[in-house]
């Protein structure tokens, strides 16, 4: 198992212009867990996320991992945006993006390693992706273009993998691609967060759920949390969830 330390999310607050967006969230997440964050449209989970590795600003609260700010330890966490959030003009190769993964550990100006380049291969052989080796990124499908982010997210190597809706608009094998590898990250001690949209069968996958609506409303392993108040006080009326059964 790894060594990891538990992120420490502290009365965390954000604010859009004076709209507040996520409000006075605390709680302890652990590795060697695959944690999921749910919520309906606008419950501030892409908010949650970001928030914590200080891509926006917090209106108050503090985010802690090993007793430090995380957002001061980017270096250790892999971060894979939602696909809307991505420039798929820009002319990079399958390649050159693996490769970005391996920037910290090298720097812009140096060449990259023999060791670099071995990792960055074997993450995408891992994810089924090295024969696109020299296709524009542009020029592959949604699920193909998910495989190489997590390729990305493998070759930094880090302690933390956060995804923001890495589920949405792929297809099946892809999907099925994409939690082998999050349970093996998860055996492996990595914190892995997911912000994912669906109520539905991937649910299963997830040990802890973060429900949100931006209050907290529970968290904790997925049995607990996916209660019918539980959904009732974040998504209101009736929910269905968890291949079909009805809350």
């Amino acid at each position: 198992m790894s060594s990891n330390a538990p992120i420490a999310v502290n009365r965390l607050s954000v604010s859009y212009r004076a709209v507040e967006a996520l409000r006075d969230i605390s709680l302890v997440i652990r590795p060697g867990r695959l944690v999921g964050i749910f919520g309906p449209n606008g419950a501030g989970k892409s908010t949650l996320l970001k928030a914590m590795l200080g891509l926006i600003p917090n209106t108050s609260g503090s985010v802690l991992y090993h007793n430090k700010p995380l957002m001061q330890q980017l270096d250790k966490v892999a971060y894979v945006p939602q696909r809307s959030q991505i420039d798929w003009s820009y002319p990079a190769t399958v390649w050159d993006v693996v490769m970005m993964g391996r920037v910290q550990k090298t720097d812009w100006f140096r060449r990259f390693s023999t060791t670099s380049r071995r990792v960055a291969a074997a993450a995408l052989e891992r994810v089924g992706m090295e024969k696109y080796r020299d296709r524009p990124i542009g020029q592959l499908s949604g699920g193909q273009q998910q495989r190489v982010f997590l390729a990305r997210a493998l070759a930094q190597e880090p302690e933390i993998f956060c995804f923001d809706e890495p589920l949405a608009g792929i297809d099946q094998k892809t999907q099925e691609v994409i939690f082998e590898i999050f349970h093996e990250l998860v055996a492996a001690g990595k914190l892995v967060l997911v912000v994912n949209h669906d109520l539905g069968e991937t649910i299963a996958h997830f040990d802890d759920l973060i429900l949100l609506n931006q209050s907290l409303v529970a968290y904790g392993p997925r049995r607990q949390v996916l209660t019918k108040e539980n959904l009732y006080r974040a998504y209101g009326g009736r929910v269905m969830f968890a291949a079909g059964e009805a809350a």
